[in-house]
């Protein structure tokens, strides 16, 4: 709706939107726009069941990433609204599901936005997750619980992480998986002597955008004669 718009419309758009939106809100929105990060972002290759998939939502949101992949070759990605309680509005989500593997696709962007891929897994040779650095973006890539990673995700990743665990069991639930990785890299990225994982001045202006939009009931009736009055 208001993509095609410069940077300097966009900001213009933010400044008129934030007149229909409480201050208490636009405080709100400002303290979680600061803790929000692209410096790592969540790639779900093929992740179908409903509750697992709406935790992951909210276990981003939560932590402050603002961008999650969804890859689905075979599996629909579904979303249960009382798991996600909301989570999915302040995401920026992107769905790869247009080719036979869209996984390649998927990867392939992230390695050209200056994303190294991180493909979690419980293997032997796989690094912990104590262990990885996080001075530069990455994506963190997580499979099904039934069949893990795909072969084109495995042959595309560039390092292997894994929760270290004593127990007998041999993996973590996908939900709790993603949500210790978050605690821990999160933590990590906030420790960094130099802000790395904060949004630029452009990315904040996109995300704020998306906010107001989805924070409107009449957001697109508004943005429309925003963009007549402006356009004209």
């Amino acid at each position: 709706m208001y993509e095609h718009l410069d940077r300097q419309q966009k900001e213009s758009l933010v400044k008129y939107l934030k007149e229909f939106i409480t201050t208490e809100r636009l405080q709100r929105f400002e303290e979680v726009l600061e803790a929000r990060t692209r410096h790592i972002t969540v790639v779900l290759e093929d992740i179908y069941q409903p509750h697992n998939a709406s935790a992951v939502l909210r276990s981003c949101d939560c932590f402050g990433v603002q961008d999650v992949h969804i890859i689905e070759n075979k599996n629909t990605y579904t979303v249960n609204p009382q798991v996600a309680m909301g989570a999915s509005k302040w995401l920026s989500i992107y769905k790869y599901n247009l080719k036979s593997c869209n996984t390649v696709t998927c990867l392939d962007t992230l390695k050209d936005k200056g994303y190294k891929i991180a493909a979690m897994s419980p293997s032997n040779d796989a690094m912990s997750i104590f262990d990885f650095d996080v001075s530069e973006k990455f994506a963190l890539l997580f499979g099904t619980e039934m069949h893990g990673l795909s072969k084109q995700a495995v042959d595309n990743a560039d390092a292997f992480v894994k929760i270290p665990m004593y127990g007998f069991t041999e993996s973590f639930n996908i939900s709790v998986t993603v949500a210790l990785s978050l605690f821990h890299f999160t933590n990590q990225l906030r420790g960094l002597k130099k802000n790395v994982y904060r949004l630029t001045e452009e990315d904040k202006t996109d995300v704020y955008l998306g906010w107001l939009s989805n924070s409107l009931k009449n957001s697109s009736i508004l943005i429309n004669n925003f963009i007549k009055e402006k356009t004209a």
